[in-house]
């Protein structure tokens, strides 16, 4: 397969049944390199599920995910980060007891070829606290540099938590709900960090916030009961009258009225 013809991330009839209940019921999916998707849906429709079959969290029952054409189904989740796919999660995954710097460090040594580095002082390793630095600009932390990760606000626990996903050079990014429990001035800042951070990378965020997805998304899938009905660009979707009456309703009325 050429590079003109490989996604950044293909999805092939994935299925995943728990027992005798099918969750995921035959995803296909494609995403081209540097799109922005943001994955939404009702409560219960297999998003989190998803993003978990993907990141190799969970095993699927049956189908294909193929990350820039190579199959990954079957491999740990530090197989696949290694690949060059990262997540974040709902809730706020970082080291508390480790400064923001630090945190920002260890996310970049094993891409930089440190791997295991017990016999190396970290405070010597100029290419990983250079990479750290920048990252800590990026996400607009460096006020913070030292501030154990515990003791920030819960907004800038989750910069901190983006600048992690993105710090192990990974090209292709899920967020799961990165906006939720956020203000709404919060949220703002947060998509405008997003934006910049992901640039050209490919992203794929689990959303709720209409807002945020069609101010971030270059399409959008919908998903429910376990199945993408529709799959196509902000405008599109909503004006989908199937997605309307499945999930959106009201939430595309109130995203439309607030950009007037």
């Amino acid at each position: 397969m050429s590079a003109e013809t490989t996604y950044a991330l293909e999805l092939k009839d994935l299925r995943k049944s728990f027992g005798k209940t099918e969750i995921i019921r035959g995803i296909n999916l494609a995403v081209r390199h540097g799109e922005r998707i943001a994955v939404i849906g009702p409560n219960g429709a297999g998003k989190s599920t998803l993003f978990n079959l993907i990141s190799g969290r969970f095993g699927a029952t049956s189908g294909e995910v193929l990350l820039n054409g190579t199959p990954i189904m079957g491999m740990k989740p530090y197989e696949i980060n290694r690949l060059g796919l990262s997540r974040s999660f709902q809730i706020t995954n970082i080291f508390p007891k480790l400064s923001v710097f630090e945190n920002l460090r260890c996310s970049v040594l094993w891409s930089l070829g440190y791997k295991y580095t017990f016999f190396r002082f970290l405070s010597k390793l100029d290419d990983a606290n250079a990479r750290a630095i920048e990252l800590m600009k990026m996400i607009n932390l460096e006020k913070k540099r030292d501030v154990l990760a515990i003791n920030l606000t819960y907004a800038e626990q989750r910069a901190l938590e983006i600048g992690i996903t993105i710090g192990g050079g990974a090209n292709v990014i899920l967020l799961d709900e990165p906006t939720a429990g956020m203000s709404s001035s919060e949220t703002e800042r947060f998509i405008s960090l997003i934006r910049t951070v992901t640039e050209g990378k490919t992203l794929l965020t689990v959303e709720h916030d209409m807002g945020v997805v069609f101010g971030l998304a270059d399409k959008i899938a919908v998903v429910v009961y376990g199945e993408v009905i529709a799959f196509d660009t902000p405008e599109a979707v909503r004006a989908n009258a199937q997605v309307q009456e499945a999930y959106l309703g009201s939430s595309v009325a109130d995203a439309q009225a607030g950009e007037h």
